[in-house]
């Protein structure tokens, strides 16, 4: 055998993570689609039809469509991180994944929270600011669907942005975020109660999630987009010169 022959160069570990992360987010969700797959059918046909009623009024109907539009969310990721890695960028599939992700795993569940009660418009607006109180009556059902409310911005907010990396920051974005949605809420009077327990648990969904991709967290802001400024000695010979 040639020694000079060259070998072929390793996979950069950045890419093989990226590679098993997307890898594992697509089985994921794939898993979840199957699992609920004959509620996500009965929103079918409206969806198909291009229907408002029984398809995006319906909590079925925006899971469905959220899990349909998923390979144009990674279309639309793919073009981003092409755009990206031609200009010379760095982490150019991390931040494409973490934008896309923001958007297309946050806007479906704040969507459902905003969805109308029966007495929209008619009950007065309600509120509970005692702490804990409503958590006994949310049900292990509506518990996990408040930390998923906002569980898709905590995952991927810190992986796009530096000054999000750090679980404090990412509990006051997540609860600020939830503060808006309650408040919405009330104001738009849509029959829901706008409670304390809803900003608790939306937050800490944030926070857990953000802990699962703390491994992937953007740590820096980013290369300075001035000249280097020459180092002292060689400053001093050119004054010398």
């Amino acid at each position: 055998m040639n020694r000079d022959t060259p070998r072929p160069a390793p996979a950069s570990p950045r890419r093989t993570r990226a590679s098993v992360f997307l890898l594992l987010a697509v089985l994921g969700l794939a898993g979840a689609a199957y699992a609920v797959r004959r509620p996500l059918l009965m929103s079918a046909p409206a969806c198909a039809a291009g229907r408002w009623h029984g398809c995006l009024d319906t909590f079925n109907g925006v899971v469905l469509m959220t899990v349909a539009s998923l390979p144009l969310a990674l279309l639309v990721a793919w073009v981003l991180a092409r755009r990206r890695r031609a200009a010379g960028l760095p982490s150019a599939w991390r931040l494409s994944l973490a934008e896309v992700g923001m958007v297309h795993g946050t806007v479906p569940f704040v969507w459902m929270t905003m969805m109308p009660g029966g007495g929209a418009g008619i009950v007065p607006a309600r509120v509970s600011l005692v702490p804990l109180r409503d958590l006994v009556t949310m049900g292990p059902l509506g518990i996990a669907g408040n930390l998923l409310v906002l569980a898709a911005l905590g995952f991927f907010a810190p992986m796009r942005f530096a000054a999000l990396a750090s679980p404090s920051r990412i509990l006051a974005l997540g609860a600020g975020c939830s503060v808006l949605i309650e408040t919405a809420q009330y104001v738009l009077r849509l029959d829901r109660v706008s409670s304390v327990d809803d900003v608790l648990v939306n937050a800490a969904g944030a926070v857990l999630a953000g802990l699962a991709s703390r491994r992937w967290w953007r740590t820096a802001t980013g290369t300075p987009s001035g000249p280097p400024r020459p180092a002292p000695a060689a400053a001093a010979a050119v004054r010398g010169a």
